[in-house]
């Protein structure tokens, strides 16, 4: 089988960058194919403080006051070369988050493991699906992965239950995945359903990807059958979108 992925110096997928090519295939092209580093937002710096700093009180037993400085530190380090103008509003929401998150999700005890690698193949497919999950805790036979958020929602979104369901496939159905939502007033755990059907999902947009890629080699061809939407929180960067500018002229 030619690797459509290998000329693009692709050597896995995961689901984030599957999400990332339904919600925006211009800004897909732009860093998985074309290469160009755009920056990270504050809100996602955010998510790995607050779970930096729940996970250290988790493992050490070292409480809420612990935890909530670990997180801080941990987004002081992220976002220290960052020009997102929301670095403020979002840093005012972890120590909340923090206690939030610590109260739901302490009731498991330790995790038996935190930030596992999973690898997953599909059939027809060139590369390997990867991913991470949060936390697994192999004595209650429950993964859960923690998602930050400033409004609860109230089911697991398609994304993330696309995310869980893979690693699921990988850790083994033995397993019960469960998405915890933490807002700096309240928390929800649900648990994923359905999640063979969310696995073929991956599947088939994994499919997809490796179509599109087969179509050329140049770069310059693959983008010019895209077309961005500068008004999409991808390009809210305005580097981000000087460099969209250049590549569409739009």
């Amino acid at each position: 089988m030619t690797n459509a992925f290998a000329k693009f110096g692709i050597e896995h997928l995961s689901p984030s960058t599957c999400n990332l090519f339904v919600s925006s295939p211009a800004m897909f092209v732009m860093q998985k194919v074309m290469k160009i580093r755009t920056s990270v937002g504050a809100a996602a710096h955010r998510g790995t403080a607050v779970e930096a700093g729940i996970a250290h009180a988790l493992i050490t037993g070292s409480g809420v006051a612990a935890a909530q400085e670990v997180a801080r530190q941990e987004f002081a380090k992220l976002t220290a070369l960052s020009t997102d103008p929301r670095i403020d509003k979002e840093q005012s929401s972890i120590a909340e988050m923090v206690k939030v998150g610590l109260d739901e999700l302490s009731k498991y005890g330790p995790p038996t493991s935190t930030q596992g690698a999973i690898k997953h193949y599909f059939e027809g497919l060139a590369v390997p699906f990867i991913g991470f999950y949060d936390f697994e805790w192999a004595n209650h036979g429950v993964l859960v992965d923690l998602k930050t958020t400033h409004a609860l929602p109230s089911k697991i979104s398609i994304n993330h239950a696309r995310q869980v369901a893979l690693y699921i496939a990988a850790r083994g159905d033995n397993l019960e995945a469960r998405i915890s939502y933490v807002t700096s007033k309240k928390s929800a755990t649900y648990t994923l359903e359905n999640g063979r059907e969310h696995l073929k999902a991956l599947h088939a947009i994994g499919m997809t990807i490796q179509r599109f890629l087969e179509i050329s080699d140049d770069p310059k061809v693959l983008a010019s059958l895209v077309v961005p939407d500068v008004d999409s929180f991808y390009f809210n960067e305005p580097v981000t979108r000087q460099q969209a500018f250049e590549i569409w002229g739009i």
